[in-house]
């Protein structure tokens, strides 16, 4: 994993906490919240104040996240609000952060100078007994202070001010202006340097929890469904319409189809897609070449044109008939049409412009681990994974092609890929594929069998 370490490509974009004062304070507040300190004198910290090397030392990666959830924050800079968020067990902690250090930068920045502030995400399930318990969380609050209590204090101070303010003898009331006093000294001028923070609660709608080896929980759609990564002997009736697995492609494709998430990539214009599809196909090639035992380094665009030749009857399935496709896009005919469980299939799909884009794309990612650009942009976790699996060889390219390709224009590579971000292209309808109603991109669109008997949906297609 060093590999990816030197390239930025793990645990890249944290922030260094290397100053006496600075890590000082940062143990003030691990004290704090923990009850723990470190003896490290330099250290880096991701968007939530956790530290790998801190995890490392403790022998704890959770000790700001106990239990899995509830995550707990140590916020030394609002410098920290780009970095990323380390072993995430939800997909949606990370943007809780990132828009509540933003919506209060300006409070932020003021505390900061005084103390490290800290808080946590806080929803109303303190532990993950059953995959029934992840649908008890609805919202999550977010409540946080200074080490030294400066908002607390501070609303204190405002209470007071009010009271001396309003009451007919608050003029003459020594003790509460001698209260005053005291609580001033402490927060400062809260006239001209507001510490309040107002209180922020954060739908958790559809989201990916890496608990129970990953699920990923739709609710806030017309047909709900959790999909597991893996097999799982869920004992407990979910409230979900779906409970399905990687394995069920059939059943995914009709779930992301008829839930207007999913859209043909072919959508983001014919050569676009085609360069985007080509790269896919590359990336099949170097899977097949690496396992063959090939020298990848230093690949040029004629040595994949050899190792395609040299491995053709090796290649997968997949290559072959994103091949036809790509060829079929190339010369301006009608594409092939794939079934839903055609290996293909999940490689010519992206998500749709929605608010739930970057959990779709995560969960296509996963479905097409030999994309490992994709993987790695989508769905890190996965990529680290199945890194560790892949030989020497393909390590060596994957890197090397990441850093190059990717880390270098990470904004232009996403947009390039995924298309604008939600309510960039308001013009784009995403219920229409493109190919009239109720046809996908190869073919009439896959249903579920109970699907025509199940009143409830009838109007879904209206």
């Amino acid at each position: 994993m060093m590999r990816l370490v030197k390239h930025g490509l793990m645990y890249g974009n944290l922030v260094e906490v290397t100053s006496p004062s600075m890590v000082s304070r940062y143990n003030r507040a691990l004290e704090h919240l923990t009850g723990k300190r470190t003896a490290l004198q330099e250290f880096h910290i991701d968007i939530s104040g956790f530290s790998p090397e801190i995890g490392e030392e403790l022998g704890d990666p959770l000790y700001l996240n106990p239990n899995g959830c509830n995550r707990q924050f140590i916020l030394l800079n609002v410098a920290q609000k780009t970095a990323p968020l380390l072993n995430a067990h939800f997909s949606t902690s990370r943007s809780i952060l990132r828009r509540f250090i933003d919506e209060n930068e300006d409070q932020l920045f003021a505390l900061s100078i005084r103390d490290a502030v800290v808080g946590e995400l806080v929803n109303t399930v303190f532990s993950i007994a059953s995959p029934l318990d992840l649908f008890d969380i609805r919202s999550i609050d977010v409540e946080a202070d200074t080490v030294g209590g400066h908002v607390e204090a501070g609303d204190e101070l405002t209470e007071k001010i009010d009271r001396f303010m309003s009451e007919p003898d608050g003029w003459w009331d020594d003790v509460l202006i001698a209260e005053m006093v005291e609580l001033s000294k402490h927060t400062g001028d809260i006239i001209r340097t507001p510490i309040a923070l107002e209180p922020q609660s954060f739908e958790q709608g559809n989201f990916y929890t890496s608990h129970y080896g990953g699920l990923y929980i739709f609710r806030s759609v017309k047909r709900t469904a959790c999909i597991s990564a893996r097999q799982l002997d869920i004992v407990a009736d979910l409230p979900v319409k779906h409970v399905l697995t990687l394995e069920d492609r059939r059943e995914i494709a009709s779930f992301l189809s008829r839930n207007k998430l999913a859209e043909p990539i072919s959508r983001a214009g014919k050569a676009r897609a085609e360069s985007i599809l080509r790269q896919k196909l590359d990336f099949l090639v170097i899977d097949t070449a690496a396992n063959n035992g090939e020298d990848l380094s230093d690949v040029s665009r004629r040595d994949l044109r050899a190792l395609k030749r040299r491995h053709h009857k090796d290649l997968p399935d997949a290559y072959h008939a994103l091949e036809r496709y790509v060829r079929a896009l190339a010369k301006g005919g009608k594409p092939p049409r794939l079934s839903y469980d055609d290996p293909a299939y999940f490689y010519l799909l992206r998500s749709a412009g929605h608010g739930d884009k970057q959990l779709v794309n995560m969960l296509l990612a996963q479905l097409t681990p030999l994309d490992f650009r994709q993987l790695f942009i989508c769905h890190k976790d996965a990529f680290y994974a199945h890194y560790q699996s892949w030989s020497e060889a393909k390590k060596t390219y994957a890197a090397q092609f990441l850093a190059e390709e990717y880390v270098v224009d990470k904004v232009g590579t996403r947009t390039e890929l995924f298309g604008p971000e939600p309510g960039m292209d308001e013009d784009t309808d995403p219920s229409d594929y493109g190919f009239g109603k109720g046809m996908g991109p190869w073919g009439a669109v896959p249903r579920y069998r109970d699907d025509d008997d199940d009143d409830d949906d009838e109007d879904d297609d209206d």
